[in-house]
């Protein structure tokens, strides 16, 4: 069976910094995939090659046996994708938020408007459509990035950080969303995040990245029994980078950053 996602011997750099070096891995057609760690380590730069978003440097990426270097255009459609970055415009409502994507992936007019319905109802936002975005709270405008996303009805999902800066309730609720287009649709889902709850209890597999470099590979059970009786996902992750998620400083990100990145998109509603 083609695998989703088929990456080898990636590597990009930015001038002297090498951000991915030589990262090799699949990822299997329907699995729930976690890419982990700190701030810096080449997550949203892997991330950003293989949605077509940098030039491929070094190495091959292919989704769906479609090649990033060769074939972007139809990569791209295959695609759905919500990064760290606020991706809404605000002075639209959140139905034209939708619309707007579904133009830009030429969805077929004759079907738009049942589309945007369909994701609408799906993220539960079809009662506040006519709303202007900039009116959302954080979590419901991370529910309609992800609406944005699946207007396409992409083959993978890819969300960079998705649920920084929300509550624990709107945090369940997007991953519950991500947890039915899965069961229903058997779509694939790759994701980074620095909650190891939701990889531990979202993820088929993990892999941890450190400095560029693919540093561990396997499903959390097999990452925690490795790293020893008792082990969780953090003892694992402390063990191959050599910080604790409390230690990493907010310069590089880690735990203390996204806990100010959530105290901020709190004190902004």
């Amino acid at each position: 069976m083609t695998a989703a996602i088929d990456i080898r011997a990636l590597g990009y750099s930015f001038g002297s910094h090498r951000a991915v070096d030589d990262l090799s891995l699949s990822v299997e057609a329907g699995e729930c995939f976690g890419l982990l760690g700190p701030n810096g380590a080449g997550k949203t730069t892997t991330i950003r090659l293989l949605n077509t978003l940098l030039p491929l440097q070094t190495g091959e990426v292919e989704i769906f046996g479609r090649s990033v270097r060769t074939e972007a255009m139809v990569v791209r459609r295959l695609l759905g994708y919500v990064p760290q970055q606020l991706s809404i415009e605000g002075a639209l409502t959140g139905r034209e938020n939708v619309e707007w994507f579904a133009r830009l992936f030429d969805v077929p007019r004759r079907e738009r408007a049942s589309r945007v319905d369909e994701v609408l109802d799906m993220v539960d936002l079809r009662a506040d459509e006519s709303r202007l975005a900039s009116t959302y709270s954080g979590g419901m405008v991370r529910r309609l990035e992800l609406a944005q996303a699946l207007v396409n009805r992409p083959a993978l999902l890819v969300l960079d950080e998705p649920t920084v800066g929300l509550d624990p309730v709107a945090r369940d609720s997007v991953w519950q969303r991500v947890a039915q287009m899965q069961r229903d649709h058997g779509m694939t889902v790759l994701l980074t995040t620095h909650y190891m709850e939701e990889a531990d209890a979202l993820c088929d597999r993990v892999a941890l990245m450190h400095r560029g470099a693919l540093r561990a590979l396997g499903s959390p059970d097999e990452l925690r029994a490795a790293a020893g009786p008792g082990a969780t996902l953090e003892d694992v992750f402390r063990h191959h980078t050599g910080e604790a998620l409390e230690d990493l400083d907010v310069e590089k990100g880690g735990l203390r950053g996204v806990r100010a990145t959530r105290r901020t998109a709190r004190r902004l509603g």
